[in-house]
């Protein structure tokens, strides 16, 4: 059940792989596939930073849109799916982020969720 969970990382992830590496930037190519073997940590720092990898990853593709999209616009290419697609990643890359909320996955990665006190809100 959990594979089902994190199957969004992964395929984010996997993105960010393929991403990388038709860009040609063999350091970040290591860096997203090890996401994929933190996840077999079963400690909180592993599941957090798989979820800063994720936003970092989310930022990396509007940054890309963002940077497409303006050359094709220059060339006066169409330029508007581009953009739907990419940022229908990010979105998607943002949100497996939020995988980890899940109460199987925060037990299985032990994340402790502190009870708000009253003084709090």
């Amino acid at each position: 059940m959990n594979f089902i969970k994190l199957l969004p990382v992964f395929l984010s992830t996997l993105l960010l792989v393929a991403h990388f590496f038709r860009a040609g930037q063999t350091v970040l190519v290591l860096i997203s596939a090890a996401v994929l073997f933190i996840l077999l940590i079963r400690k909180p720092w592993a599941a957090r930073l798989v979820q800063a990898v994720l936003v970092i990853g989310a930022l990396e593709w509007v940054r890309t849109l963002l940077i497409l999209a303006k050359m094709r616009q220059a060339a006066g290419a169409p330029w508007i799916r581009l953009a739907v697609i990419l940022g229908a990643v990010a979105v998607f890359t943002i949100c497996s982020a939020l995988a980890f909320r899940f109460r199987t996955l925060r037990e299985r990665y032990r994340i402790i969720r502190k009870p708000q006190s009253i003084e709090s809100i």
